[in-house]
């Protein structure tokens, strides 16, 4: 046999017994993302630096965060430059953020960098930049992307049995004298593990805005208020009962996420959308990651984003990949779900991310003995009722019988009711 003819033997065979794998398109992404650097939430009382000390006061953006969040869109855009437009199209991407300054202003300047103008979209030539809308709602109706959310009583008795396990006990007693040196320097007042994230948090905004720390943060107060800081999301997230936690407050988010994939992942021509931007907090990713079981228990820095990616194939089978950039400077790296392989079929990731997922949360949100407590009322008013009943029906039986045979009838009941000889 002629070496040619040979070879085309054998490609054919390996076509035969090992079929090539169908080719996957990336058909949609949702990214969620920290706001940019901002100005602290709040100073401690003994504070040297008040909201005076800000440009524009408490919980703003600062420039560094915008250039974060505009080096952020530019990423997107190399990275996603084959799924989307070239140039701005309102079908193709869908924004939504919290309603405070911080969110909005860093999904505005994370739009400036992904879509530059370019032709007919410049409306002015001295200017590489063009509104593109940002949705929210009012913080008091937020329930997707604002947590830990506080309307559920069943998880504030989460987190209080939380912090009476043994290893949120530990910690407290460990860093207990700590923990008092703090309230001592600061002026604040019965605070503890879960309120030192505040101290930490104001002064390490100050420290980026290179503001003189006061002398009693040493490097190794510094260290101890990051190790609870962290040990603070972990309260609010995990360490106990994880995956109700996650119903009650992450899983809300993760639920509609989940619903959109499932949604883009059917082949639909008149479907357009190909970007989902949340713009949020770092509770809000630590919440989410936290009802996928991959946090990695540390808050997520400014501009951090998780990335979901919807592939289909050309035989229609869909599949997800997490991926999580936590550094301006490096590439996201990929996000394994338990239990599945990176690029994760979407069955089952609907399948595995179903626990963390409630169905009912306001019926959740319920603490247990009031559910039962409203239980025995509605049996109660039930049983009540059909007492009632049947005490009617008896007394109804007894004047029927007492009745003369020939007096029945529907107009003896009417003299009854109105004093007749049996009253």
């Amino acid at each position: 046999m002629a070496p040619t003819a040979a070879l085309l033997l054998l490609l054919s065979l390996a076509s035969v017994c090992f079929p090539a794998a169908a080719e996957e398109t990336l058909v949609f992404v949702t990214v969620l993302f920290r706001h940019g650097d901002r100005s602290p939430v709040r100073a401690y009382p003994t504070d040297p630096y008040q909201e005076s000390s800000w440009p524009q006061g408490f919980g703003q953006l600062s420039q560094e965060g915008m250039r974060q969040h505009f080096e952020l869109g530019q990423f997107l855009r190399s990275r996603y430059g084959n799924l989307l437009n070239g140039s701005y199209d309102r079908h193709e991407i869908s924004v939504r953020s919290t309603d405070y300054d911080r969110t909005l202003m860093s999904a505005e300047a994370n739009l400036a960098g992904l879509y530059p103008p370019s032709g007919g979209q410049v409306f002015n030539p001295s200017l590489k930049w063009q509104p593109i809308p940002v949705h929210t709602v009012p913080q008091s109706e937020e329930r997707l992307l604002l947590f830990p959310r506080n309307d559920c009583p069943r998880y504030t008795q989460l987190v209080n049995e939380t912090e009476h396990t043994e290893e949120v006990l530990n910690i407290t007693a460990e860093y207990w004298d700590f923990i008092e040196f703090v309230n001592n320097k600061t002026g604040l007042k019965n605070t503890g593990v879960d309120s030192m994230w505040g101290v930490y948090d104001t002064l390490f905004c100050e420290s980026r805005h290179n503001m003189t720390p006061p002398d009693w943060v040493t490097p190794d107060v510094q260290q101890k208020l990051r190790v609870l800081k962290d040990f603070s999301f972990q309260i609010m997230f995990g360490i106990y009962k994880r995956v109700e936690k996650s119903r009650l407050q992450g899983g809300m988010l993760l639920g509609e996420i989940v619903k959109n994939l499932s949604k883009m992942a059917a082949p639909d021509p008149q479907q357009r959308l190909k970007l989902k931007m949340l713009s949020a907090h770092d509770t809000t990713i630590a919440a989410l990651q936290s009802s996928l079981n991959v946090y990695s228990g540390k808050q997520p820095p400014y501009a951090s984003c998780h990335i979901f990616e919807l592939h289909r194939d050309d035989n229609g089978s869909a599949s997800v990949s997490m991926f999580f950039r936590n550094d301006s400077g490096a590439a996201p790296y990929p996000v394994q779900l338990p239990g599945c392989p990176l690029r994760c079929p979407l069955e089952d990731f609907v399948r595995l991310t179903q626990p963390s997922v409630s169905q009912d949360r306001d019926k959740e949100c319920q603490l247990p003995s009031e559910g039962r407590d409203k239980e025995i009322l509605l049996i109660l008013a039930l049983s009540a009722g059909a007492l009632l009943l049947l005490i009617a029906l008896l007394l109804a039986v007894v004047c029927w019988r007492r009745e003369p045979m020939a007096a029945r009838g529907y107009q003896h009941v009417l003299n009854q009711e109105g004093g007749g000889d049996d009253s």
